[in-house]
């Protein structure tokens, strides 16, 4: 399932951070930093996928140049305590392909160049050979100074300002996530990512009357595992499946976060298996099936939960009728046009269990009034309801009605004298 990530950091001195070993490290290169007069070499790192910069369109020609841009970078700031950077996180959805991430990500590089002005140095990034292999992400660094003909010039305040700031940050989030939905979309996924807050979602979805969806939005954000424990937790899943066992987590955070992942996934199962058998039940429906033998299609769709991902109609009947031992291409057997296999199941079952009670209900589930099965098998195969018991009752004549009275007392009479008969006289009651 995809999921959002976007997250923005600083690359400041005064925690003892660089520009250029930040970038160096991102694309896996050789930068030599000029201020500090130290070479950061990360020309054996791997995983790096594609790499690119972009620029606005005034900027000087070596700022194609990846070690000349960070250089110049570190020379524009002069205070001990500068941000010389900014690094725009994000996780690339792997539902599409390679191209398409690399796409969507050059797309929202480009948008920064062009909303403030700054240079934007790319790195996309494979899942770790240990870890998730869906965790494809991308590290997008920008300078914090925009950068012109000249070079370097004034500081991107609107992004430091506390006012503004996080305006500009949700705004990039909101574009992010509609990014990926697009991608999503061109190659058929079901599935989107929602750059908003789980309350947020939450009460959007309450709004359009999605109880389901709020239910499921109404938990906790997931525990970050933090590096220590994410890196014992990826080498507990690789020794898991290298010995074909269930992966168990070995950290205490490990163990929340894993079972808040698998009751979402339970949630999501039980959601679409919903799904299908109320899209099941529709077109059963509309297909001229009566209540019952729609719902035992929507029961078997939702069991087997055959689906495709293109949702066509024609393929989705197909399967249904394969659900409910329809095709022709289970059976050799010939069989008739305009027959209903799924109702002459449930008349089969309910025969065999009920008797003559069964062909009763299957009689009513033909479409038939229960007197249309004869007189005399009306009288053995029902009983008279509580309604026509108490107009019996009502309509016997009062003579009748003392003299059945009087039987009941005499019956009564005789059974208290029984009890009398069976208590001992030594025992007191």
């Amino acid at each position: 399932m995809a999921s959002y990530h976007l997250s923005v950091k600083t690359i400041k001195r005064s925690a003892g951070r660089s520009a250029t070993a930040a970038a160096a490290y991102r694309v896996g290169e050789r930068i030599e930093c000029q201020r500090e007069g130290r070479v950061h070499d990360y020309t054996r790192k791997q995983g790096i996928e594609e790499t690119f910069i972009l620029a606005p369109k005034d900027a000087p020609d070596w700022a194609t140049d990846r070690s000349r841009l960070w250089n110049e970078v570190e020379v524009s700031e002069t205070r001990r305590n500068s941000v010389t950077a900014r690094e725009w996180e994000l996780a690339l959805p792997s539902e599409i392909s390679a191209e398409d991430r690399s796409q969507i990500t050059r797309d929202f590089a480009q948008e920064l160049v062009s909303r403030y002005g700054v240079a934007v140095d790319v790195a996309i990034h494979a899942p770790h050979r240990e870890g998730d292999q869906r965790n494809h992400h991308a590290h997008v660094l920008t300078s914090t100074r925009k950068l012109e003909a000249g070079g370097f010039t004034a500081k991107t305040r609107v992004l430091d300002s506390a006012k503004t700031g996080g305006v500009e940050i949700e705004q990039m989030r909101s574009l992010w996530a509609e990014l990926q939905n697009r991608a999503l979309e061109r190659v058929g996924e079901v599935e989107r990512v929602d750059h908003r807050s789980l309350e947020a979602q939450r009460e959007a979805a309450l709004e359009r009357g999605d109880q389901l969806s709020a239910e499921e939005l109404d938990r906790d954000p997931e525990l970050k595992l933090g590096p220590a424990a994410n890196s014992m937790e990826r080498r507990a899943k690789a020794m898991a499946e290298r010995q074909g066992r269930e992966y168990v987590p070995v950290t205490e955070r490990g163990a929340i976060v894993h079972a808040a992942r698998q009751a979402r996934a339970a949630f999501r199962e039980m959601r679409e298996r919903l799904d299908i058998a109320r899209e099941t039940y529709g077109i059963e429906r509309e297909a001229g099936q009566g209540r019952v033998s729609a719902g035992l299609a929507a029961l078997r769709a939702a069991t087997a939960k055959d689906r495709d991902r293109d949702r066509n109609p024609d393929d989705f009947r197909e399967r249904l009728a394969r659900v409910v031992d329809r095709s022709r291409e289970q059976d050799d057997t010939p069989k008739p046009e305009g027959r209903n296999y799924a109702r002459e199941r449930l008349k089969e079952i309910m025969e065999k269990d009920a008797g003559r009670d069964g062909q009763a209900a299957v009689h009513k589930l033909d479409g038939h009034s229960e007197y249309d099965l004869g007189e005399d098998n009306r009288r053995e195969a029902r009983k008279p309801s509580v309604n026509e018991r108490l107009k019996d009752v009502l309509n016997k004549p009062r003579e009748k009605l003392e003299i059945e009275s009087e039987r009941d007392q005499e019956k009564e009479q005789e059974v208290e004298k029984d009890r009398d008969i069976d208590r001992d006289p030594g025992l007191s009651h």
